[in-house]
């Protein structure tokens, strides 16, 4: 198996944007990385790292190397770390940070079963939607949803999800039917915790900015006020329940829905994360990973 030969390396040297500061994560010589890497290269017959005297950077292909390679080397350490710990008796406290629709129908299920296969392991959920502090607040980890805005974290991507547009008859009847994601700044549009609604186009995805008169991080709160007519929702597709299904509510603006609505775990640093964590994390992982919307 020499063509994974360097990979690990590569990684280290790209996340930590050196050879002596990759070295020493790994714990080997600044020669021995640069020649594993040297040896990738050649392998691969392209340049994956431009090397200077100051810096060390990725080429536009390692850039795209690294994005695929980061995921073959974390599934190679949550496979390794599952063999060595599968059997392993957990307990103490487990704290997880979560926030919408989907932790509370899919992560809290998931973790109670979670929870009947060790038997001394307690979960603590908190429900919220801010960011937190993983080490002040001691939370393991945290579900979220959307885009996420701090690139320090490491993040595992649960799930994707296709987002739904909107409104009920009566709104539609009185306020009229919106026929591109522009003309909704001229409508009163719900929101949970952004404003900004991200639709697809043909050059790739728009974001529009919206408001309306009703906000609320609660999504059976939004989609009562949706169904009262108080204006358009975007939420994703089985937050919807069966309102669309019944036509409680109408689907508007279908060509321009988003697919990339993500749900993340997210967690402070790989190498500290305590068992119970890292295999709770994997199972979660594991849990969703052909989920269907």
């Amino acid at each position: 198996m020499t063509t994974f030969d360097g990979i690990v390396e590569f990684v280290a040297v790209a996340e930590t944007q050196g050879f002596t500061a990759a070295a020493r994560r790994l714990g080997v010589s600044t020669s021995y990385v640069s020649r594993r890497i040297s040896d990738l290269e050649a392998r691969l017959g392209a340049a994956l790292i431009a090397r200077t005297t100051r810096q060390v950077r990725l080429t536009e292909i390692g850039t795209a190397y690294y994005e695929r390679c980061l995921d073959l080397v974390n599934g190679l350490e949550d496979v390794n770390h599952m063999v060595r710990t599968d059997q392993v008796e957990i307990g103490g406290i487990l704290r997880v940070s979560a926030a919408g629709e989907f932790a509370e129908a899919h992560i809290a299920p998931a973790l109670a079963e979670f929870a009947k296969r060790h038997g001394d392991l307690v979960i603590d959920i908190d429900y919220n939607s801010k960011n937190v502090s993983f080490v002040e607040e001691g939370f393991d980890f945290a579900i979220r949803y959307g885009r996420l805005q701090d690139s320090s974290l490491i993040a595992r991507k649960l799930i994707d999800r296709t987002l739904v547009a909107a409104a009920s008859p009566e709104y539609l009847a009185i306020h009229g039917v919106p026929e591109i994601p522009q003309q909704l700044a001229s409508h009163s549009c719900l929101t949970t915790n952004s404003n900004r609604w991200l639709f697809r186009s043909d050059e790739g995805e728009t974001e529009i900015s919206v408001s309306g008169r009703w906000r609320s991080n609660s999504v059976r709160a939004i989609l009562h006020a949706c169904e009262a007519g108080l204006g358009i929702v975007y939420l994703p597709r089985k937050s919807y329940g069966s309102c669309l299904a019944d036509g409680t509510l109408t689907p508007i603006l279908e060509p321009y829905w988003s697919a990339s609505a993500s749900s993340w775990i997210v967690y402070a640093n790989r190498n500290f994360l305590p068992v119970k964590a890292q295999l709770a994390i994997n199972f979660l992982v594991e849990r969703f990973r052909y989920w269907e919307e």
